[in-house]
Protein backbone atom coordinates (compact mmCIF):
# COMPACT_ATOMS: atom_id res chain seq x y z
CA UNK A 1 0.00 0.00 0.00
CA UNK A 2 1.03 3.35 -0.88
CA UNK A 3 1.86 6.29 2.05
CA UNK A 4 -0.05 8.72 -0.10
CA UNK A 5 -2.89 6.44 -0.98
CA UNK A 6 -2.97 6.17 2.85
CA UNK A 7 -2.79 9.74 3.65
CA UNK A 8 -5.67 10.67 0.74
CA UNK A 9 -8.18 8.92 3.38
CA UNK A 10 -7.65 11.24 6.10
CA UNK A 11 -10.54 13.53 6.55
CA UNK A 12 -10.07 17.44 7.45
CA UNK A 13 -10.44 16.88 11.61
CA UNK A 14 -7.42 14.38 11.78
CA UNK A 15 -5.33 16.95 8.78
CA UNK A 16 -6.22 19.26 11.63
CA UNK A 17 -5.06 17.37 14.44
CA UNK A 18 -1.99 16.38 12.99
CA UNK A 19 -1.01 19.64 11.79
CA UNK A 20 -2.25 21.37 14.68
CA UNK A 21 -5.31 23.40 15.29
CA UNK A 22 -3.61 26.64 16.25
CA UNK A 23 -2.26 26.36 12.69
CA UNK A 24 -5.42 25.30 11.02
CA UNK A 25 -6.64 28.33 13.01
CA UNK A 26 -4.18 31.30 11.41
CA UNK A 27 -4.35 29.57 7.81
CA UNK A 28 -8.27 29.90 7.92
CA UNK A 29 -7.86 33.55 9.65
CA UNK A 30 -4.59 34.31 6.47
CA UNK A 31 -6.66 32.49 3.21
CA UNK A 32 -9.54 29.94 3.71
CA UNK A 33 -8.44 28.61 0.73
CA UNK A 34 -5.49 27.09 2.24
CA UNK A 35 -7.37 24.99 4.91
CA UNK A 36 -8.83 22.62 2.08
CA UNK A 37 -8.01 18.78 2.52
CA UNK A 38 -5.78 18.62 -0.68
CA UNK A 39 -4.05 21.74 0.92
CA UNK A 40 -3.51 20.57 4.77
CA UNK A 41 -2.33 17.48 3.55
CA UNK A 42 0.21 18.56 1.17
CA UNK A 43 1.39 21.50 3.88
CA UNK A 44 1.04 18.40 6.36
CA UNK A 45 4.17 16.59 3.84
CA UNK A 46 5.50 19.85 3.58
CA UNK A 47 6.70 19.56 7.46
CA UNK A 48 6.62 16.23 8.17
CA UNK A 49 8.13 13.04 5.99
CA UNK A 50 5.74 9.95 5.92
CA UNK A 51 8.26 8.50 7.78
CA UNK A 52 8.47 10.49 10.66
CA UNK A 53 4.48 10.42 10.80
CA UNK A 54 4.55 6.58 10.96
CA UNK A 55 7.84 6.74 13.66
CA UNK A 56 5.63 8.92 16.13
CA UNK A 57 2.98 6.60 18.09
CA UNK A 58 0.38 9.19 18.10
CA UNK A 59 0.44 10.19 14.32
CA UNK A 60 0.72 6.61 13.37
CA UNK A 61 -2.11 5.65 15.43
CA UNK A 62 -4.48 8.35 13.85
CA UNK A 63 -3.48 7.45 10.72
CA UNK A 64 -4.19 3.58 10.72
CA UNK A 65 -7.68 4.28 11.22
CA UNK A 66 -7.81 4.82 7.90
CA UNK A 67 -6.59 1.53 6.88
CA UNK A 68 -9.60 -0.69 5.83
CA UNK A 69 -10.75 -3.70 7.66
CA UNK A 70 -8.31 -6.22 5.45
CA UNK A 71 -5.72 -3.72 5.28
CA UNK A 72 -5.48 -3.86 9.05
CA UNK A 73 -5.57 -7.26 9.09
CA UNK A 74 -2.18 -7.92 7.14
CA UNK A 75 -0.54 -5.37 8.75
CA UNK A 76 -0.93 -6.63 12.26
CA UNK A 77 -0.43 -9.98 11.11
CA UNK A 78 3.10 -9.13 9.58
CA UNK A 79 4.23 -6.86 12.54
CA UNK A 80 3.33 -9.48 14.80
CA UNK A 81 0.63 -7.68 16.75
CA UNK A 82 -0.58 -9.17 19.57
CA UNK A 83 -3.90 -11.31 18.99
CA UNK A 84 -7.06 -9.15 19.71
CA UNK A 85 -10.74 -9.68 18.23
CA UNK A 86 -9.62 -5.68 16.75
CA UNK A 87 -7.20 -5.50 14.69
CA UNK A 88 -6.36 -1.70 15.16
CA UNK A 89 -6.47 -2.07 18.57
CA UNK A 90 -4.36 -4.66 18.27
CA UNK A 91 -1.71 -2.37 15.93
CA UNK A 92 -1.94 0.21 18.67
CA UNK A 93 -0.01 -2.20 20.55
CA UNK A 94 2.87 -2.55 18.22
CA UNK A 95 6.32 -0.89 19.03
CA UNK A 96 8.22 0.48 16.32
CA UNK A 97 11.82 1.07 17.15
CA UNK A 98 14.44 3.28 14.71
CA UNK A 99 16.20 0.33 13.39
CA UNK A 100 13.99 -2.70 14.31
CA UNK A 101 12.69 -5.71 12.08
CA UNK A 102 9.44 -3.69 13.05
CA UNK A 103 10.39 -0.94 11.55
CA UNK A 104 11.71 -2.20 7.88
CA UNK A 105 8.54 -4.55 7.47
CA UNK A 106 6.08 -1.36 8.08
CA UNK A 107 8.24 1.15 5.56
CA UNK A 108 7.63 -2.34 3.09
CA UNK A 109 4.43 -2.00 3.65
CA UNK A 110 3.96 1.81 3.05
CA UNK A 111 6.39 1.51 0.13
CA UNK A 112 8.78 3.66 1.61
CA UNK A 113 13.00 3.22 2.28
CA UNK A 114 13.75 2.71 5.42
CA UNK A 115 15.93 6.17 6.80
CA UNK A 116 19.67 5.74 6.77
CA UNK A 117 20.75 5.39 10.39
CA UNK A 118 22.31 8.41 11.77
CA UNK A 119 25.69 7.90 13.14
CA UNK A 120 25.81 8.85 16.72
CA UNK A 121 29.72 10.28 17.68
CA UNK A 122 29.87 9.93 20.94
CA UNK A 123 30.91 13.78 22.72
CA UNK A 124 33.69 13.56 25.38
CA UNK A 125 32.33 15.04 28.38
CA UNK A 126 35.69 17.52 28.36
CA UNK A 127 38.38 18.50 25.89
CA UNK A 128 41.90 19.73 25.73
CA UNK A 129 41.94 22.98 23.22
CA UNK A 130 45.35 23.59 22.20
CA UNK A 131 45.81 27.20 21.60
CA UNK A 132 47.98 27.90 18.80
CA UNK A 133 49.70 30.92 20.02
CA UNK A 134 50.06 29.87 24.00
CA UNK A 135 52.08 31.02 26.68
CA UNK A 136 53.72 29.04 29.12
CA UNK A 137 52.47 29.57 33.08
CA UNK A 138 55.99 31.50 33.67
CA UNK A 139 55.27 33.35 31.17
CA UNK A 140 51.83 34.47 31.68
CA UNK A 141 52.77 35.40 35.23
CA UNK A 142 54.97 38.04 33.65
CA UNK A 143 53.01 39.48 31.30
CA UNK A 144 50.03 39.80 34.30
CA UNK A 145 52.47 41.88 35.87
CA UNK A 146 53.64 43.52 33.17
CA UNK A 147 49.86 44.96 32.53
CA UNK A 148 48.98 45.78 36.04
CA UNK A 149 52.60 48.02 35.92
CA UNK A 150 50.91 49.54 32.56
CA UNK A 151 47.52 50.31 33.75
CA UNK A 152 48.94 52.84 36.69
CA UNK A 153 51.08 55.55 36.88
CA UNK A 154 54.19 56.11 35.69
CA UNK A 155 52.87 53.50 33.00
CA UNK A 156 56.43 52.14 32.19
CA UNK A 157 58.21 48.86 33.09
CA UNK A 158 61.21 46.60 31.89
CA UNK A 159 60.25 43.33 31.05
CA UNK A 160 63.37 41.20 32.15
CA UNK A 161 63.63 37.34 30.71
CA UNK A 162 66.58 35.68 30.15
CA UNK A 163 67.35 34.53 26.10
CA UNK A 164 65.70 31.43 25.19
CA UNK A 165 62.39 32.29 27.60
CA UNK A 166 60.23 33.63 24.81
CA UNK A 167 60.20 37.54 26.21
CA UNK A 168 59.31 38.21 22.17
CA UNK A 169 56.29 35.69 22.46
CA UNK A 170 55.06 37.04 25.58
CA UNK A 171 55.28 40.99 24.31
CA UNK A 172 53.33 39.57 21.46
CA UNK A 173 50.43 38.83 23.77
CA UNK A 174 50.79 41.60 25.86
CA UNK A 175 50.13 44.16 22.29
CA UNK A 176 47.27 41.20 21.27
CA UNK A 177 45.75 42.47 24.45
CA UNK A 178 46.34 46.58 24.26
CA UNK A 179 45.24 46.44 20.41
CA UNK A 180 42.23 44.46 21.13
CA UNK A 181 40.98 47.08 24.15
CA UNK A 182 42.20 50.28 22.48
CA UNK A 183 40.74 50.48 18.94
CA UNK A 184 42.12 52.80 16.35
CA UNK A 185 45.79 53.14 17.89
CA UNK A 186 49.20 52.58 17.10
CA UNK A 187 51.49 50.23 19.17
CA UNK A 188 55.32 51.30 18.34
CA UNK A 189 57.92 48.45 18.35
CA UNK A 190 61.23 50.01 18.38
CA UNK A 191 64.56 48.03 17.52
CA UNK A 192 68.13 49.38 16.71
CA UNK A 193 69.32 46.43 13.94
CA UNK A 194 67.03 45.66 10.82
CA UNK A 195 67.45 41.77 11.99
CA UNK A 196 65.62 42.69 15.23
CA UNK A 197 63.11 44.80 12.91
CA UNK A 198 62.11 42.14 10.46
CA UNK A 199 61.85 39.84 13.62
CA UNK A 200 59.46 41.80 15.51
CA UNK A 201 57.51 42.36 12.86
CA UNK A 202 57.28 38.74 11.27
CA UNK A 203 56.39 37.49 14.70
CA UNK A 204 53.07 40.20 15.10
CA UNK A 205 51.72 38.83 11.75
CA UNK A 206 52.06 35.29 13.70
CA UNK A 207 50.65 36.06 16.85
CA UNK A 208 47.41 38.75 15.47
CA UNK A 209 46.46 35.39 13.34
CA UNK A 210 45.30 33.88 16.15
CA UNK A 211 45.30 36.69 19.04
CA UNK A 212 43.68 39.45 16.31
CA UNK A 213 39.83 40.25 16.79
CA UNK A 214 40.06 42.82 13.25
CA UNK A 215 42.48 42.88 9.99
CA UNK A 216 45.60 45.10 10.79
CA UNK A 217 48.57 46.14 9.14
CA UNK A 218 52.08 45.99 10.38
CA UNK A 219 53.88 49.20 8.96
CA UNK A 220 58.16 48.85 8.37
CA UNK A 221 60.00 51.70 8.88
CA UNK A 222 63.61 50.67 8.92
CA UNK A 223 66.39 51.16 6.30
CA UNK A 224 64.96 52.15 2.87
CA UNK A 225 61.16 51.03 4.11
CA UNK A 226 59.05 54.46 4.62
CA UNK A 227 56.15 55.21 6.48
CA UNK A 228 52.86 57.15 5.20
CA UNK A 229 51.68 58.84 8.46
CA UNK A 230 48.47 59.63 6.97
CA UNK A 231 47.74 55.89 6.42
CA UNK A 232 48.93 54.61 9.44
CA UNK A 233 46.20 54.93 12.36
CA UNK A 234 45.49 51.28 13.42
CA UNK A 235 47.64 49.17 13.92
CA UNK A 236 51.49 47.89 14.63
CA UNK A 237 55.07 50.09 13.71
CA UNK A 238 57.61 48.32 13.67
CA UNK A 239 60.59 50.85 13.43
CA UNK A 240 64.40 51.43 13.50
CA UNK A 241 65.35 53.37 16.53
CA UNK A 242 67.93 55.09 13.96
CA UNK A 243 65.12 55.73 11.32
CA UNK A 244 62.94 57.28 13.52
CA UNK A 245 65.92 59.58 15.14
CA UNK A 246 66.49 60.89 11.73
CA UNK A 247 63.02 61.59 10.71
CA UNK A 248 62.99 63.14 13.37
CA UNK A 249 65.52 65.92 13.22
CA UNK A 250 64.14 66.10 9.89
CA UNK A 251 60.48 67.33 10.78
CA UNK A 252 59.41 67.65 14.87
CA UNK A 253 55.89 67.19 13.37
CA UNK A 254 56.67 63.31 11.86
CA UNK A 255 57.33 61.97 15.46
CA UNK A 256 54.71 64.34 17.00
CA UNK A 257 52.10 62.70 15.28
CA UNK A 258 53.15 59.25 15.30
CA UNK A 259 53.33 59.69 19.16
CA UNK A 260 49.87 61.00 19.07
CA UNK A 261 48.19 58.88 17.36
CA UNK A 262 50.28 55.42 19.56
CA UNK A 263 48.97 54.18 23.47
CA UNK A 264 51.94 51.62 24.00
CA UNK A 265 55.71 52.15 22.54
CA UNK A 266 57.96 48.93 23.19
CA UNK A 267 61.81 49.19 23.14
CA UNK A 268 63.77 46.04 22.16
CA UNK A 269 66.94 45.39 23.94
CA UNK A 270 65.75 47.90 26.28
CA UNK A 271 69.01 48.17 27.82
CA UNK A 272 70.35 51.09 25.02
CA UNK A 273 67.46 53.06 26.02
CA UNK A 274 69.32 55.51 28.02
CA UNK A 275 71.88 56.52 25.23
CA UNK A 276 71.53 59.58 23.55
CA UNK A 277 69.43 59.53 20.93
CA UNK A 278 67.50 56.67 21.59
CA UNK A 279 66.27 58.35 24.45
CA UNK A 280 65.69 61.69 22.82
CA UNK A 281 63.06 59.21 20.44
CA UNK A 282 61.33 57.52 23.57
CA UNK A 283 60.45 60.66 25.45
CA UNK A 284 59.44 62.78 22.45
CA UNK A 285 57.14 59.49 21.54
CA UNK A 286 56.08 59.44 25.10
CA UNK A 287 56.24 62.41 27.75
CA UNK A 288 53.99 64.97 26.11
CA UNK A 289 51.27 61.94 25.79
CA UNK A 290 50.40 61.09 29.46
CA UNK A 291 47.73 58.08 28.42
CA UNK A 292 50.93 56.08 26.51
CA UNK A 293 53.08 53.43 28.54
CA UNK A 294 56.27 52.23 27.57
CA UNK A 295 57.38 48.76 28.05
CA UNK A 296 60.62 47.55 27.47
CA UNK A 297 62.59 44.30 26.52
CA UNK A 298 65.54 42.74 27.41
CA UNK A 299 67.29 39.90 29.04
CA UNK A 300 69.93 42.05 30.66
CA UNK A 301 68.67 44.91 32.26
CA UNK A 302 71.48 46.98 32.38
CA UNK A 303 74.40 48.64 30.84
CA UNK A 304 77.69 47.74 32.16
CA UNK A 305 79.56 44.98 34.13
CA UNK A 306 80.42 47.21 37.04
CA UNK A 307 79.32 51.03 36.86
CA UNK A 308 76.09 51.14 39.13
CA UNK A 309 75.64 54.91 38.36
CA UNK A 310 75.26 53.82 34.35
CA UNK A 311 73.06 51.08 35.46
CA UNK A 312 70.63 53.14 37.85
CA UNK A 313 70.20 55.53 35.17
CA UNK A 314 68.50 52.82 33.31
CA UNK A 315 66.79 51.53 36.31
CA UNK A 316 65.81 54.75 36.83
CA UNK A 317 64.64 55.11 33.35
CA UNK A 318 61.98 52.57 33.89
CA UNK A 319 60.78 53.99 37.10
CA UNK A 320 62.97 51.04 39.02
CA UNK A 321 59.56 48.91 37.87
CA UNK A 322 60.86 45.99 36.27
CA UNK A 323 59.20 42.42 35.86
CA UNK A 324 61.33 39.56 36.34
CA UNK A 325 60.72 36.00 35.15
CA UNK A 326 60.09 34.01 38.15
CA UNK A 327 59.75 30.48 38.94
CA UNK A 328 58.48 28.73 42.27
CA UNK A 329 61.31 26.35 43.77
CA UNK A 330 64.07 28.05 41.61
CA UNK A 331 66.86 30.68 42.65
CA UNK A 332 67.28 31.81 39.32
CA UNK A 333 64.99 31.34 36.33
CA UNK A 334 68.17 29.79 33.92
CA UNK A 335 68.39 26.64 36.08
CA UNK A 336 64.36 26.15 35.37
CA UNK A 337 64.76 27.08 31.56
CA UNK A 338 67.77 24.22 31.37
CA UNK A 339 66.08 21.76 33.48
CA UNK A 340 62.88 22.08 31.42
CA UNK A 341 64.68 21.80 27.87
CA UNK A 342 64.04 25.36 27.06
CA UNK A 343 67.50 25.87 27.49
CA UNK A 344 70.82 24.08 26.98
CA UNK A 345 72.81 22.76 29.73
CA UNK A 346 75.59 24.61 29.07
CA UNK A 347 79.70 24.09 29.69
CA UNK A 348 81.57 27.34 30.20
CA UNK A 349 84.97 26.97 29.67
CA UNK A 350 87.89 29.72 29.49
CA UNK A 351 90.47 29.57 26.95
CA UNK A 352 93.55 31.07 29.19
CA UNK A 353 95.79 32.79 26.98
CA UNK A 354 99.29 35.18 28.04
CA UNK A 355 99.50 37.37 25.94
CA UNK A 356 102.44 39.57 26.79
CA UNK A 357 100.37 42.75 26.57
CA UNK A 358 101.28 45.26 28.72
CA UNK A 359 98.53 47.95 30.11
CA UNK A 360 99.89 51.46 31.07
CA UNK A 361 97.98 53.49 33.37
CA UNK A 362 96.92 55.04 30.54
CA UNK A 363 94.78 51.93 28.89
CA UNK A 364 93.79 51.04 32.29
CA UNK A 365 91.92 54.72 32.76
CA UNK A 366 90.36 53.83 29.34
CA UNK A 367 89.25 50.75 30.53
CA UNK A 368 87.43 52.04 33.83
CA UNK A 369 86.40 55.28 31.73
CA UNK A 370 84.70 53.34 28.60
CA UNK A 371 81.20 51.03 28.99
CA UNK A 372 83.76 48.55 26.45
CA UNK A 373 87.24 48.02 25.91
CA UNK A 374 88.87 51.04 23.94
CA UNK A 375 89.59 49.90 20.12
CA UNK A 376 92.68 51.02 19.96
CA UNK A 377 93.54 48.03 22.47
CA UNK A 378 91.55 45.43 20.81
CA UNK A 379 93.33 45.69 17.26
CA UNK A 380 96.47 45.47 19.33
CA UNK A 381 94.69 42.33 20.35
CA UNK A 382 93.54 40.51 17.20
CA UNK A 383 97.13 41.07 15.40
CA UNK A 384 98.53 38.38 18.17
CA UNK A 385 99.42 35.42 16.16
CA UNK A 386 99.79 32.88 19.06
CA UNK A 387 96.39 34.13 20.61
CA UNK A 388 94.86 33.58 17.24
CA UNK A 389 96.29 29.94 16.40
CA UNK A 390 95.28 28.90 20.08
CA UNK A 391 92.02 30.05 18.97
CA UNK A 392 91.90 28.10 15.60
CA UNK A 393 92.98 25.14 17.41
CA UNK A 394 89.71 25.38 19.85
CA UNK A 395 87.51 25.90 16.82
CA UNK A 396 89.10 22.72 15.12
CA UNK A 397 88.77 20.44 18.53
CA UNK A 398 84.90 21.85 18.67
CA UNK A 399 84.00 20.71 14.98
CA UNK A 400 84.77 17.14 15.62
CA UNK A 401 82.03 17.43 18.31
CA UNK A 402 79.44 20.51 17.04
CA UNK A 403 78.14 21.05 13.43
CA UNK A 404 77.50 24.21 13.96
CA UNK A 405 79.71 27.00 15.62
CA UNK A 406 79.46 30.59 16.16
CA UNK A 407 82.72 32.64 16.55
CA UNK A 408 82.28 35.90 17.71
CA UNK A 409 86.15 37.75 16.27
CA UNK A 410 87.31 41.38 17.42
CA UNK A 411 87.32 43.12 14.06
CA UNK A 412 86.09 42.47 10.50
CA UNK A 413 89.79 41.63 9.64
CA UNK A 414 89.85 39.25 12.64
CA UNK A 415 86.93 37.58 11.31
CA UNK A 416 88.23 37.68 7.94
CA UNK A 417 91.71 36.00 9.07
CA UNK A 418 89.96 33.30 11.42
CA UNK A 419 87.67 32.13 8.58
CA UNK A 420 90.17 31.92 5.67
CA UNK A 421 92.52 29.56 8.34
CA UNK A 422 89.70 27.35 8.48
CA UNK A 423 89.00 27.05 4.63
CA UNK A 424 92.49 26.25 3.95
CA UNK A 425 92.32 23.50 6.44
CA UNK A 426 88.97 21.80 5.13
CA UNK A 427 86.80 23.16 7.26
CA UNK A 428 83.28 24.88 6.40
CA UNK A 429 83.93 28.57 7.32
CA UNK A 430 81.96 32.03 6.53
CA UNK A 431 82.83 35.35 7.91
CA UNK A 432 79.91 38.08 8.17
CA UNK A 433 80.09 41.38 9.28
CA UNK A 434 77.51 44.69 8.91
CA UNK A 435 79.94 45.41 5.48
CA UNK A 436 78.61 41.87 3.75
CA UNK A 437 75.88 42.85 1.11
CA UNK A 438 72.01 41.73 2.21
CA UNK A 439 71.57 38.70 -0.10
CA UNK A 440 75.14 37.47 0.48
CA UNK A 441 74.26 37.55 4.20
CA UNK A 442 70.89 36.26 3.81
CA UNK A 443 72.54 33.77 1.48
CA UNK A 444 75.42 32.86 4.57
CA UNK A 445 72.61 32.35 7.18
CA UNK A 446 70.47 30.13 4.98
CA UNK A 447 73.48 28.19 4.29
CA UNK A 448 74.13 28.17 7.98
CA UNK A 449 70.27 26.74 9.26
CA UNK A 450 69.81 24.03 6.77
CA UNK A 451 69.98 20.52 7.39
CA UNK A 452 73.30 19.45 6.16
CA UNK A 453 75.25 17.09 8.69
CA UNK A 454 78.48 18.80 7.27
CA UNK A 455 80.08 20.57 10.39
CA UNK A 456 79.74 24.90 9.63
CA UNK A 457 81.67 27.83 11.51
CA UNK A 458 80.47 31.49 10.67
CA UNK A 459 82.97 33.61 12.41
CA UNK A 460 81.51 37.13 12.46
CA UNK A 461 81.60 40.52 13.85
CA UNK A 462 78.57 42.64 15.53
CA UNK A 463 75.89 41.29 13.53
CA UNK A 464 75.18 37.87 15.20
CA UNK A 465 74.63 39.20 19.03
CA UNK A 466 70.81 39.82 18.15
CA UNK A 467 68.05 39.16 15.96
CA UNK A 468 69.58 36.15 14.90
CA UNK A 469 68.44 32.40 15.54
CA UNK A 470 69.87 29.31 14.46
CA UNK A 471 68.54 26.82 17.28
CA UNK A 472 71.03 24.03 16.29
CA UNK A 473 73.90 26.29 17.24
CA UNK A 474 75.59 24.03 19.70
CA UNK A 475 79.13 25.93 20.71
CA UNK A 476 80.41 29.73 20.62
CA UNK A 477 83.90 31.16 20.92
CA UNK A 478 83.34 34.23 21.87
CA UNK A 479 87.24 35.69 21.25
CA UNK A 480 86.45 39.24 21.59
CA UNK A 481 86.91 40.39 25.04
CA UNK A 482 84.36 42.86 26.27
CA UNK A 483 83.74 44.93 29.49
CA UNK A 484 79.57 44.29 28.45
CA UNK A 485 77.96 42.22 30.40
CA UNK A 486 75.47 42.73 27.94
CA UNK A 487 77.09 41.75 24.97
CA UNK A 488 78.75 38.88 26.82
CA UNK A 489 74.84 37.62 27.32
CA UNK A 490 73.68 38.21 23.88
CA UNK A 491 76.99 36.51 22.27
CA UNK A 492 76.18 33.83 24.60
CA UNK A 493 72.56 33.23 24.10
CA UNK A 494 73.06 32.50 20.03
CA UNK A 495 74.17 29.02 20.84
CA UNK A 496 72.11 27.62 23.92
CA UNK A 497 68.73 27.10 22.55
CA UNK A 498 67.51 24.05 24.22
CA UNK A 499 65.44 20.77 22.92
CA UNK A 500 61.50 22.52 23.59
CA UNK A 501 63.04 25.72 21.67
CA UNK A 502 64.11 23.54 18.58
CA UNK A 503 68.00 23.41 19.66
CA UNK A 504 69.98 21.36 21.75
CA UNK A 505 70.46 19.36 24.81
CA UNK A 506 73.79 20.30 25.97
CA UNK A 507 76.17 23.10 24.21
CA UNK A 508 79.57 24.63 24.54
CA UNK A 509 80.69 27.69 25.39
CA UNK A 510 84.79 29.07 25.23
CA UNK A 511 85.68 32.17 26.20
CA UNK A 512 89.48 33.95 25.48
CA UNK A 513 90.39 35.46 28.71
CA UNK A 514 92.78 37.46 28.01
CA UNK A 515 95.62 38.43 31.05
CA UNK A 516 93.95 41.57 32.60
CA UNK A 517 90.89 41.77 31.02
CA UNK A 518 87.60 41.43 32.32
CA UNK A 519 85.51 37.91 31.66
CA UNK A 520 82.27 36.64 32.69
CA UNK A 521 81.10 33.47 33.87
CA UNK A 522 77.40 32.63 32.56
CA UNK A 523 74.29 34.28 31.61
CA UNK A 524 72.85 32.52 35.04
CA UNK A 525 75.23 34.89 36.65
CA UNK A 526 74.52 37.43 34.06
CA UNK A 527 70.65 37.83 34.58
CA UNK A 528 70.94 38.60 38.48
CA UNK A 529 74.17 40.68 38.15
CA UNK A 530 72.20 44.35 37.85
CA UNK A 531 69.27 43.41 41.16
CA UNK A 532 71.03 45.74 43.60
CA UNK A 533 70.43 48.66 41.11
CA UNK A 534 66.85 48.01 40.40
CA UNK A 535 65.72 47.34 44.30
CA UNK A 536 62.95 50.42 44.84
CA UNK A 537 65.22 51.73 48.13
CA UNK A 538 68.57 52.19 45.74
CA UNK A 539 68.91 55.77 45.25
Amino acid sequence: MNFKTLLAKADRDTLQELLGSGTVLLLQLLDPSLTTSDRLREILLNLHSPESLLLSKESRDRLFEFLSPKEAEILAIILSAPEDEDDYRALEQVKIRRGSENERTLFDFFELIVPAKEEVKEVASSKQIAPQYALFAHQRQAAKQVKQYLKQEPLRVLLHMPTGAGKTRTAMNIIADHLRSHEPTLVIWLAYSEELCEQAAAEFQKAWQYLGDRELPVYRFWGDLDLDLDRAKDGVVVAGLTKVYNAAKRSIQFINQLGSRSSLVIIDEAHQAIAKTYRLVLDTLVIPYPNTALLGLTATPGRTWSDINADAKLAEFFAQQKVTLSIPGYDNPIDYLVAEGYLAKAEYRSLLYQSGLELSQRDLNRIGEELDLPGYLLHRIEEDEQRNLRIILEIEELAQRHQRIIVFTISVEHSKLIASVLQTRGLSASTLSANTSASERSHMITNFKNEDPETKILCNYGVLTTGFDAPKTSAAIIARPTRSLVLYSQMVGRAIRGVKASGNETAEIVTVVDKDLPGFGSVAEAFINWEDVWNSNYK
